[in-house]
């Protein structure tokens, strides 16, 4: 683990290779697991406030679940997570056609409807944070269903922060992100002269 400003982020970060490769997996992992994404008390206001776009193109069970349940709830561990369907499904998710998952907020995102692309949980996947009092942990969540996506990223060699470029400058900003390159560039080298 290593210190960058105000977090504390795992070696996995930088030593694991990664890519998403949704023709295998369809984008299970909205439709998968006990709980759902989880929310910063920001990110459930912004939900609340873009839920009228959202709610027609949800299921039917995934509106009846947030009007007798609400939009989230707190999972065992204490942390708010989006509200789930039959026990696993994320209510903002949807099969296509083809049996591809896809997060209807990011759809209204991409058609330009809303200005929220979704969870920053969700776009960090597999990065999980967990806040403390002086520091914010990163760490890397390993999955069984995302064993697709870590064959393709050694495959490809990309390493795992290189592939969440985007959403890790979306959260921490891009000072922070071209330090954690740049501590990427010194651990591979110190690694090459071992």
């Amino acid at each position: 683990m290593f210190h960058i400003q105000d977090t504390i982020v795992s070696l996995d970060i930088l030593e694991k290779e990664f890519c998403c490769d949704l023709e295998s997996c369809k984008g299970c992992c909205c439709i998968e697991g006990d709980a759902g994404a989880p929310l910063t008390d920001e990110e459930e206001k912004k939900l609340q406030a873009i839920l009228p776009v959202l709610l027609p193109d949800m299921t039917k069970e995934a509106r009846q679940a947030v009007e007798e349940r609400g939009l989230s709830y707190f999972d065992p561990s204490g942390e708010r997570v989006t509200q789930i369907v039959n026990g696993k499904d994320c209510v903002f998710a949807r099969t296509a056609h083809n049996g591809w998952c896809y997060c209807l907020i990011e759809k209204a995102y991409n058609a330009g409807k809303i200005d929220f692309k979704k969870p920053i949980s969700c776009h960090l996947y597999p990065i999980r944070l967990s806040e403390h009092p002086t520091f914010t942990a990163v760490e890397y969540h390993r999955w069984d269903i995302c064993h697709c996506a870590r064959v393709l990223g050694k495959k490809q060699h990309i390493p795992l922060y290189r592939f969440l470029r985007e959403p890790l400058i979306r959260r921490f900003g891009q000072e922070w992100y071209d330090e954690l390159c740049l501590t990427a560039e010194e651990w591979k080298k110190q690694q090459s002269l071992q």
